[in-house]
């Protein structure tokens, strides 16, 4: 793990914050160049970093540990850090608790994470009913203890009777999941842990003593590491049994009469009072799903005889069932969605009923409860919900703001539902919405912080016209009164894929980029959701190059009118993000000062090598095809660098266990511009050797990232008024 810089009482007086002397720190190693030459349909690709894949070389462990260290003395000389860090601890500190994940049962038990202000790690709690005492049921400090490992619960899913609960736990960010299952009366575990998980709610039976649960096979001698992630399969487990006597209910080793590819992922969803199940079969990071239904009766006698619902032509991502009937979320023919139902007894989407026709809207997320169906839609990117009875009455909610709304986990066999409400200026509130009296309500669990929504941020939402004259929305967020004379520091962020949409959200330490003079702005970008299907569409695979250069526009309309200037602007992507700013720096590195890929995919024509890249094949597209490698050519940050040129300053932030983008993306990437940039600015690779991909973080890991994120970018700024 990265650690805090020493103490200080004050800025230091040994070092210009603004003229940090890099001879003053170790030397950086260089990193030696052998190439290697890959041919894809009749074009040649060097590669002189290829031996940096292999982690387990001791020569690459050297250098990239050698890399860490070099960055963590870089910034703990930057006085501005210790203080960033203060603020931030202050900040985050500044609210007595955190509480999120809540989910309701219909008895009235609540299940929740809260994270203290002085916890480092979240820990899961439950409460009889909203009103009763708080029982701790879930410490990861426990496992910390125990291995000398950090630790963070990934998932949790209680019995519909609240007795039992199904928790995973995984080490160091790594998401490699481990379940146990233990009894809310007595808070000891039950079973023995399951390993070989993926963090994602097992389904709990009727009967509250048995539950179905999706599993990776065992990776043995000699496999490939792209076959991690394949046939994966589902079983049925039995409270007080071994673990060998699982069924196995649902996977390409069990059931013919489904179709389940190798790279799919299979899940079985039930409910607390019906005999349906619901197998659903997931394409990788596809969108799209296939649906079968059966019952628990002919599971139990491993004659499940699954009938098909839909599949992935059919455009359905979402679904939701009420009796005897289940609602479809779907794009086909409706680029916004419409909810559509069947009968689970006869599925036949030619003859399915439209409930909510789709419109100007763009409908989310589906949720059927006890009294109604509700959806969540958006209109011009402010978050509204919908109720629609089951006699087909339509219902528009009044909310208590307007912002990003999400549904909570709510038991199908309660009334209304539980929402989270945030705004770009405002943390997250928690409400449940009664039908009797319809009206939103706080929850009560989340305790009120001085920084939660200060009144001195404004937020402004524009419109700006991309390179093929696409106009692509805009958020920008700073202190009221903030003079627009191109001075301003500012951090353009971005995402742009599996059409996720970056939708409004605020955190207490965001304040301390904003007291700074700190403009955060967001940029839409093609690839994401934010406009529906086809916006998702515009910015995948051969289409992805949209995605960048909307980010581009952005950069370029925030210089225009004066927010900030190419000498204070900054750049982040993270994740598939990765694709975002590193492309957008390799083609226009003359609009930002500073770029920060955070785990970012960086080398997309080597992700299909890597145990998460087959996955992303439905996503990305595969080197398989001529047509999937020109679009993972073009969206290829690292081989787009080119020698001699001024590239920004970078800050090249990984986490050493990362399983989803493998930390030698962002090595390669690091020792590319290294060697390449002709602008001296530093290019610096982070490595945290006790973090993933960002899951299961501590705080004190969130905290420590961010002020060196702050403080290298003021540092690149030459601001010292930090």
């Amino acid at each position: 793990m990265l650690q805090s810089p020493p103490a200080r009482t004050g800025f230091s007086n040994s070092i210009d914050f603004r003229k940090l002397n890099m001879t003053e720190i170790n030397n950086q190693p260089i990193a030696p160049i052998q190439p290697v030459i890959d041919n894809y349909f009749g074009t040649d690709v060097v590669d002189n970093y290829r031996y940096m894949e292999d982690f387990n070389d001791p020569t690459v462990q050297e250098w990239v540990k050698a890399q860490a260290d070099y960055t963590i003395e870089t910034l703990s000389q930057l006085p501005g850090r210790k203080a960033f860090f203060d603020r931030l601890k202050e900040l985050d500190d500044s609210v007595p608790a955190k509480v999120s994940s809540i989910m309701q049962l219909a008895n009235g038990n609540i299940f929740y994470y809260k994270q203290a202000a002085q916890d480092d790690v979240e820990k899961l709690f439950m409460r009889s009913s909203i009103d009763g005492l708080e029982m701790l049921l879930v410490d990861p400090d426990r496992f910390r203890q125990e291995t000398g490992k950090t630790h963070a619960i990934n998932e949790f899913t209680p019995s519909w009777d609240g007795k039992y609960l199904v928790y995973m736990v995984s080490a160091s960010g790594s998401e490699d999941a481990s379940l146990h299952v233990m009894s809310t009366e007595t808070l000891q575990d039950v079973d023995r842990p399951i390993s070989r998980m993926v963090p994602q709610p097992v389904a709990w039976l009727p009967d509250n003593q048995s539950f179905f649960y999706h599993r990776l096979q065992e990776v043995k001698e000699g496999m490939a590491a792209t076959e991690k992630y394949l046939h994966s399969q589902v079983y049925w487990h039995k409270l007080g049994t071994d673990l060998e006597q699982d069924k196995l209910s649902l996977g390409s080793q069990a059931t013919p009469s489904v179709n389940v590819p190798p790279m799919t992922w299979p899940f079985i969803f039930t409910l607390p009072n019906s005999n349906y199940t619901i197998a659903l079969i997931g394409y990788g990071t596809q969108t799209e799903i296939d649906l079968y239904v059966s019952t628990v009766d002919l599971l139990s006698q491993n004659t499940p005889e699954w009938t098909k619902i839909c599949d992935v032509v059919d455009k359905v991502i979402h679904f939701s069932v009420h009796g005897e009937d289940i609602y479809l979320l779907t794009s086909k023919n409706a680029a916004h969605f419409k909810i559509i139902k069947t009968l689970l007894v006869k599925p036949d989407l030619a003859t399915a009923q439209t409930v909510l026709a789709e419109s100007d809207s763009i409908v989310r997320d589906i949720f059927a409860a006890n009294d109604a169906l509700y959806a969540i839609v958006t209109e011009n990117g402010i978050g509204k919900v919908i109720r629609i009875t089951y006699d087909g009455k339509i219902q528009h909610l009044k909310l208590p703001s307007d912002g990003t709304v999400n549904f909570l986990k709510n038991d199908p066999l309660a009334d209304g539902i539980l929402i989270s409400l945030t705004t770009w200026t405002k943390c997250d509130r928690y409400y449940e919405y009664n039908p009797n009296t319809d009206l939103f309500t706080k929850l009560g669990l989340q305790p009120e912080g001085k920084y939660d929504a200060p009144s001195d941020l404004v937020a402004t939402e524009v419109t700006v016209k991309s390179h093929d004259g696409m106009m692509i929305p805009l958020s920008i967020i700073h202190k009221e009164g903030t003079i627009l004379d191109g001075s301003n520091p500012c951090l353009l962020i971005g995402y742009g894929a599996y059409g996720l949409s970056f939708d409004p959200f605020y955190r207490q330490t965001q304040y301390a980029w904003y007291e700074r003079g700190g403009i955060f702005a967001i940029a839409h970008v093609r690839g994401g959701g934010e406009n529906g299907e086809e916006w998702y569409r515009a910015g995948f695979q051969q289409t992805k190059p949209n995605t960048w250069k909307d980010f581009i526009a952005c950069a370029e309309y925030l210089i225009e009118e004066k927010y900030t200037s190419p000498a204070k602007l900054a750049g982040q992507g993270a994740s598939a993000g990765g694709i975002l700013i590193g492309r957008a720096i390799t083609e226009r590195p003359d609009l930002f000062a500073v770029a920060i890929p955070r785990v970012g995919c960086l080398n997309q024509v080597r992700l299909e090598t890597t145990p998460n890249g087959v996955n992303n094949t439905p996503e990305f597209g595969s080197c398989e095809t001529e047509a999937g490698f020109d679009a993972l050519y073009a969206m290829d940050s690292f081989l787009h660098v080119r020698d001699g040129v001024n590239y920004p300053a970078m800050l090249i932030t990984h986490g050493m266990t990362d399983p989803r983008v493998e930390p030698w993306q962002s090595a390669k990437f690091a020792a590319r511009v290294q060697a390449a940039s002709a602008s001296g600015k530093p290019v610096l690779l982070r490595m945290d050797y006790e973090a993933g991909h960002g899951i299961g973080s501590t705080k004190t890991q969130i905290i420590q990232e961010r002020a060196d994120i702050f403080a290298f970018m003021m540092w690149q700024f030459e601001l010292d008024n930090c």
